[in-house]
């Protein structure tokens, strides 16, 4: 039976949780969280840009113990919801999870994923590739809470998550492995090495999970094999190059009381770049090129017991299978030529497509698409300081897809400083997403290659304020979205069902996050977010709250978290109310660099009952996971 959890309720949780495994440095709001890199492509301080952004760092991934990034971010970026189905894995197509919603947009990948500034979607269906971005090769993540169009083109319309992945920073080496196990037989294993010599540096690491699943056919589990290399070349020249590889397998057992039966998705993916930067001072900026792949063999499975074909009742006769690329190239050019004064100019490439068909076991085939689609675009974004106090951030992109022409991109804002410890912002950006190679070619008559891209325009404002010598710190935003053209399945003017342009939305709300440095060892954060949809949207709550908290009592730490959802639409009739509880006690045998950090944890202590990605699809009760980390 459905628990009803009350938000106000865990407004009183904070002062008295604890989370988050390393205490953050206490910085002025001028220093909070550095620099960014996601807003300018540029280094620039967080809070001289007009865009919400909020930045997971190293010390948080690493605390929460995931061998998975989506759900870090779940727990630490205000206005982002990330849909789960299991004790781990993500899977992708019928019964998948790993959808990623700010602000109330997100389905249809109109979030954009990126590798150190380079898109990540599947270059068929356009979706992200959730199980692929793996904890451990992450140094940081820059989230942009709203449009990133104007620098990232399609798919960044409702916002970008921007995974800047790890190198080795010092001379020598680390290395670091960690083993867990845990509830349904869930089994983690990493392993990475860093290495620097004078101007040559490399990372590597292995990851490979998994489990059992919480219901019968939900099996899942995965490798994944992540290299980078570094060198400088002189001063002003270093050359970087890196290579991704994942393979999972992931079983999909139905909604209870309807289970299908064979339903499975095999999946082989990797992505490479290369990218050649420069720094002169006054100006700065990179050539990157990449490329990712994937290669899909789904079986759909059947409902035993049907009789009507629509449902399959019977073991189907074919394997859907693809081969998908998305590929590109991006040049940058930064400039500082006036005091206060930067501007960055820009030029990316992207060719994206790939063959999909149905392979029948009688040796016969059904081709469902074979096609690439080329996007060029150029853009220009302008930065001027002003008396120390004020920033006004403006640009504009053109892109050009060879399907639908031309779309035009602007972006304005500013950011106004009257004292040291607060910042306003204020600003207006637009976003888009281009169809996708399903919806204009795939699947019959419902498919529509005269589409449109999906756009909206998004208006915000927000306050930072800093108390107690910047140990306590608070952001409000309040954001105003206005969507159109929105791909939906419609009648056309002679009544036949296809994919149309007929679809809007307004989103608005307000999005809130606190830090408080109480003591020394004891640091709590929370976030807190409503949205309000005049359309249903599934997979975006109405509120969000989370608290985080860590002490640290000598070589202890313990760390608490508690999530409450309210208002989550599963499906166009069905909304859930849920509440839960992680907690984990680590103890750490010598130092963080050479020891030995063993741990417990345990996930929805309070075995709450509750649906995320659809009816049916009930997560697992209370689970727990113990293991240790050893670095040397």
């Amino acid at each position: 039976m459905k628990k009803k959890h009350l938000l106000l309720t865990t407004l009183v949780l904070p002062s008295f949780l604890f989370a988050a495994e390393e205490t953050l440095p206490v910085d002025s709001i001028v220093n909070l969280q550095g620099v960014v890199v996601s807003a300018n492509k540029i280094n620039v301080n967080r809070n001289s840009v007009p865009l919400s952004i909020s930045v997971i760092n190293r010390d948080e991934i690493e605390a929460s113990s995931e061998s998975a990034l989506l759900p870090v971010l779940n727990q630490y970026v205000p206005g982002l919801f990330v849909t789960q189905k299991g004790i781990t894995g993500f899977g992708v197509n019928t019964g998948s999870a790993g959808t990623v919603n700010i602000r109330g947009v997100g389905q249809g990948n109109k979030v954009l994923m990126l590798f150190d500034g380079q898109p990540q979607w599947a270059g068929i269906f356009g979706h992200s590739l959730p199980d692929t971005y793996v904890a451990s090769d992450i140094e940081k993540v820059e989230v942009i809470r709203g449009p990133g169009s104007l620098l990232y083109g399609s798919n960044a319309m409702g916002g970008v998550v921007n995974i800047i992945t790890r190198n080795q920073n010092t001379d020598g080496r680390r290395t670091q492995a960690r083993v867990m196990y845990g509830s349904y037989n869930t089994q983690k294993y990493m392993v990475s090495n860093g290495y620097k010599t004078g101007r040559f540096s490399s990372f590597i690491s292995l990851n490979h999970d998994r489990t059992d699943g919480h219901r019968i056919n939900s099996d899942f589990h995965i490798t994944n094999g992540f290299g980078k290399l570094g060198y400088e070349i002189n001063d002003h020249f270093k050359a970087t190059a890196d290579v991704s590889i994942a393979k999972f397998y992931n079983e999909n057992p139905g909604p209870v009381g309807d289970p299908i039966t064979d339903y499975y998705v095999d999946v082989l993916r990797g992505t490479t770049s290369f990218a050649l930067e420069n720094n002169f001072g006054k100006t700065s900026g990179a050539v990157r090129f990449f490329y990712n792949w994937g290669n899909h063999e789904v079986n759909d499975g059947y409902y035993p017991g049907m009789t009507d074909p629509d449902r399959q009742g019977i073991p189907r006769d074919y394997l859907f299978r693809s081969d998908d690329h998305n590929t590109g190239v991006s040049l940058y050019q930064s400039f500082r030529l006036l005091p206060g004064n930067s501007f960055t100019v820009g030029l990316d490439y992207k060719n994206w497509g790939g063959h999909a068909w149905n392979d029948f076991f009688n040796g016969t085939e059904n081709d469902l698409v074979d096609k690439n689609i080329n996007e060029v675009a150029g853009y220009f974004i302008m930065q001027q300081d002003l008396w120390d106090k004020v920033s006004i951030n403006a640009g504009v992109r053109y892109e050009h897809n060879e399907v639908y022409g031309g779309e035009w991109v602007p972006q304005a804002g500013f950011t106004y400083r009257p004292i040291e410890t607060n910042v306003i912002k204020a600003s207006l950006s637009k976003g888009f997403r281009s169809p996708n190679l399903r919806e204009l070619y795939m699947f019959g008559s419902v498919a529509n290659p005269d589409l449109n891209p999906e756009s909206m325009l998004n208006y915000e404002v927000s306050v930072g304020q800093s108390f107690l010598d910047s140990k306590l710190y608070f952001e409000l935003t309040g954001f105003f979205i206005d969507g159109k053209d929105m791909i939906q399945t419609a009648p056309n003017a002679e009544g036949k069902w296809v994919h149309s342009n007929v679809g809007s939305f307004i989103n608005k709300g307000i999005e809130l996050e606190a830090h408080y440095h109480i003591l020394k060892n004891l640091h709590v954060n929370m976030n807190y977010s409503y949205l309000h949809t005049d359309t249903e949207i599934v997979g975006a709550p109405k509120n969000k709250f989370v608290a985080n908290a860590t002490y640290r009592p000598g070589r202890f730490t313990i760390n608490m978290n508690v999530q409450s959802i309210n208002g989550l639409y599963i499906s166009s009739k069905t909304k859930e109310n849920y509440t839960t509880l992680d907690a984990k006690v680590a103890y750490l045998f010598g130092t963080r660099d050479k020891g030995l950090n063993l741990f417990l944890k345990g996930e929805n202590l309070t075995a709450t009952r509750y649906q995320v990605i659809g009816e049916g699809y009930w997560m697992p009760k209370a689970i727990f996971m113990g293991g240790f980390d050893i670095t040397f």
